[in-house]
């Protein structure tokens, strides 16, 4: 084994590594920042600061029984969440944290995030299928409808981007906004990029396949345990995963304009600007309401698609003109 792909192998699994307990302590993070927007304390019983919470619900939901309903389909029930968190885990081999820290460097990044994001659809609609459940089966049927949708959006605000870099490598399209974001010129495309996320990640206030007050909880209302913590595992990757794409694509990966990009490392710069997004994630379930299903839909066919398409044509038209 040559030490290229030694060095690969370690980088895989330090990032993997560092992704799963991310996603634990965006769990405290979530409730304590909702707790502070709330004017109430938030986790404050297991450790300092109840720092420790999210490692006491792990080992609670870890020790749970984990139940396969008897009149479930068992193979797909087990797979589905499988599909989707390896799905969300795959998308961060194309992710470049810095111009040397990245798994791939595919000249296709930007096309594998999206067919990545399209392959997670499959996890939610056979949980719900495979549950033999109506609450389940209409939480799939909502995502299902709801991330294709979406889908379509979120391809057509990212064109612009490929227009003014002329590249789906993600690595090069930081390196195109050396000397300015895209987000100056492209801000239309970045607000549509991020309500789509936030639709593709089923997160508040678009998290209609999974309604406790409409369907228990949606597609994983049959699911306990480990198959469980992987679903909740998938979502929280997926905020992370959208606020990294959009810092990449918007914002300048690891770049600042200087002198900012003197006063710390690249990797750090790139981190604050994924946190950034990921606390507007959070701060957003608690400032919206949720809309209803019918109204979801007919705000990204009717709204964000001519948006969306008016957004690539401007930019195609400015860019064939020489402005942009």
């Amino acid at each position: 084994m040559t030490p290229e792909i030694m060095w690969k192998l370690l980088e895989i699994i330090l990032i993997i590594s560092l992704l799963i307990p991310i996603a634990a302590t965006l769990v405290w993070v979530e409730r304590r920042m909702i707790g502070i927007w709330q004017d109430r304390h938030g986790p404050n019983r297991v450790g300092p600061f109840g720092i420790l919470q999210s490692l006491a619900d792990l080992l609670k939901i870890l020790g749970k029984e984990d139940w396969i309903p008897p009149f479930s389909d068992r193979l797909v029930f087990v797979l589905a969440p499988v599909i989707g968190a390896v799905c969300v885990l795959m998308s961060f081999a194309v992710i470049p944290f810095t111009a040397d820290i990245g798994v791939s460097d595919l000249n296709i990044g930007l096309l594998f995030f999206l067919a990545m994001a399209s392959l997670a659809v499959y996890s939610v609609v056979l949980a719900g299928w495979a549950s033999n459940s109506k609450y389940a089966l209409l939480g799939g049927m909502r995502a299902a409808a709801q991330t294709v949708s979406y889908e379509v959006f979120m391809g057509l605000s990212v064109m612009g981007v490929v227009l003014l870099t002329g590249t789906f490598n993600l690595r090069d399209i930081v390196l195109a906004q050396t000397d300015g974001w895209l987000i100056q010129s492209q801000f239309v495309g970045f607000s549509v990029f991020l309500i789509a996320g936030i639709a593709e990640s089923h997160r508040l206030p678009f998290d209609l396949p999974e309604a406790e007050t409409e369907l228990t909880g949606g597609f994983h209302t049959e699911y306990s345990g480990l198959k469980f913590a992987l679903f909740f595992l998938g979502e929280y990757l997926s905020v992370t995963l959208i606020s990294a794409m959009s810092v990449v694509l918007f914002f300048g990966g690891w770049l600042m304009p200087a002198p900012l990009d003197t006063w710390l490392p690249p990797l750090v710069w790139f981190i604050l600007k994924v946190l950034f997004f990921v606390f507007f994630f959070i701060l957003l379930r608690t400032s919206l309401p949720r809309p209803r299903f019918d109204q979801l839909l007919a705000f990204g066919w009717q709204v964000m698609l001519p948006i969306a398409l008016l957004n690539l044509l401007v930019t195609a038209a400015l860019r064939l003109g020489g402005v942009l």
